[in-house]
């Protein structure tokens, strides 16, 4: 799902440095580096010194994990109509299936991020994937509305460590000064995989019985656990050097060596409830993170509701078919394209902000994309919503989507970053809050899409998606003026 890309590479270093830091703090003890018997690595054992063969394939295969993930995420929309036939139920009943994987996603990170950060990355890349497979199963064959929905959850709950971890390991791999391009990719899976959902969704169901749709996920996702099985190496340094102090007490006999993620005083179950908490502690006393995270949350939902919409903007008015308008979808797809290729020229710009601040700029310097995305995306959903005319030719809807896929993702990239830099101390609750409200949004929002466009037709329901992001646009220059008072009053953000 969208969501997850940018902020987690930030979020994940950040909190990886953290976790190091108060492992370190815990242990109580002052002349810890002089311990003989900690365990650090060696340099041909540090991952930042892989292959960048090695490093690169990594990447691509956690890109394509996250791909895979956010596809399934929206595949479901073009086998509606089959399964509502199959299982004789109502429209709404079948729309759950994207909601519920949608809600699965959410509801992943809050324990897959605490538990990497005991076990490593990739145990729990692993365990994702074998059990997105195994619940693939269940979906591709249920036998009935129940177990295809219940299947549906369990499978975006089980590959949500793609959208939390997996920022993580990239900035495993790269230092600083070299993790902008890697990054770039990875980021753009999650943005990718929902418009690529329904464009694999619609040449399947044209041409296929709907099961196909679920059995062609199947053989993508084996081969990716097989990837993940053979090529993904362990990234996570507190684990290797764990896994260092394992193997040296086991092979001499010693007791005494020990890794400071060993000396960690809070227990796993503490760390999962302090994920489960935390988060809605943040949106209920920051207004400024709730006001950010109900922006993207909207952003989101306006997304899944195009599955819903698009079908009948040109399913109905234009007469297209299934294949032709899951290729609708490409028009936003082209967007956070041209989005992600800007990217060096916000580096530039950022290089010339942290000169003006002698390398350290406040948080607020990183809305600047979302200042410009707060008017790429109303102007695309206007630009849509007064183009959805039967008469009006059906490319002129699409190019408006363009707009709307590259604002998305300046707003996202531009939060999420904002959001970790802003509440550093408490960088991974502040994504995790995120997450949460972005998948209640996306869950939600295609349950109510039909009913909406019914009644108030293609050109109002759109309109008014487009009015409610023009009533959140202002918030990137608002927070720009009064950011560092906020952040000065706050209990949680860095000051």
């Amino acid at each position: 799902m969208l969501a997850e890309g940018s902020p987690k590479d930030v979020e994940e270093s950040i909190h990886d440095a953290e976790k190091q830091l108060k492992s370190l703090s815990d242990s109580g003890r002052d002349d810890l580096n002089n311990d003989p018997y900690e365990v650090v690595l060696e340099p041909s054992e540090d991952p930042l010194n892989l292959s960048t063969l090695r490093k690169w394939l990594t990447v691509l295969i956690i890109s394509a994990g996250s791909l895979c993930v956010t596809s399934m995420s929206s595949i479901a929309a073009f086998t509606e109509v089959a399964v509502e036939d199959e299982f004789d139920v109502s429209h709404t009943v079948s729309i759950l299936a994207i909601s519920l994987f949608v809600e699965g996603l959410g509801i992943g990170p809050l324990f897959v991020g605490p538990l990497s950060e005991v076990y490593g990355r990739n145990p729990i890349y692993r365990a994702s994937f074998g059990l997105v497979f195994a619940f693939s199963w269940g979906v591709a064959f249920a036998p009935n509305i129940a177990a295809y929905l219940i299947f549906r959850f369990l499978t975006g709950l089980s590959g949500a460590a793609f959208l939390s971890v997996a920022g993580g390991t990239v900035s495993d791999l790269f230092p600083h000064n070299k993790v902008a391009n890697p990054m770039a990719v990875y980021t753009l899976s999650p943005f990718i995989g929902p418009v690529l959902g329904p464009l694999i969704g619609g040449f399947v169901n044209q041409n296929l019985y709907w099961r196909w749709t679920y059995r062609i996920i199947l053989v993508w996702v084996f081969f990716q656990c097989l990837a993940i099985f053979l090529f993904v190496p362990e990234t996570y340094t507190p684990v290797i050097i764990k896994q260092k102090a394992e193997r040296l007490r086991e092979v001499t006999g010693d007791l005494k060596y020990f890794a400071p993620l060993e000396r960690q005083g809070q227990s796993i179950f503490q760390a999962i409830a302090q994920s489960c908490y935390r988060p809605f502690e943040l949106l209920i006393f920051e207004r400024m993170a709730l006001l950010l995270n109900i922006w993207t949350a909207l952003l989101l939902g306006i997304l899944y509701l195009t599955f819903q919409a698009f079908p009948i903007i040109f399913g109905e008015l234009h007469g297209f078919n299934m294949q032709m308008t899951g290729l609708t979808f490409l028009g936003m797809g082209l967007g956070m394209i041209i989005g992600v290729s800007c990217q060096p020229l916000w580096n530039r710009h950022y290089a010339l902000v942290r000169s003006r601040y002698d390398g350290i700029p406040p948080p607020e310097s990183r809305l600047a994309m979302a200042k410009v995305g707060a008017f790429l995306v109303p102007i695309g959903l206007y630009w849509l919503a007064f183009t959805t005319y039967r008469q009006v030719h059906w490319i002129v809807p699409i190019i408006a989507s363009i707009p709307f896929g590259t604002g998305m993702f300046f707003v996202y990239t531009s939060v999420f970053t904002y959001l970790v830099t802003a509440y550093r101390p408490i960088a991974a609750s502040a994504m995790a809050s995120n997450s949460a409200l972005r998948c209640t949004f996306a869950a939600a929002f295609p349950l109510f899409a039909p009913a909406m466009y019914r009644r108030l037709g293609t050109v109002g329901a759109t309109a008014l998606l487009a009015g409610l992001t023009t009533i959140m646009a202002p918030l990137p220059f608002i927070f720009s003026r009064i950011g560092a008072q906020l952040r000065a009053k706050s209990r949680f953000a860095a000051r």
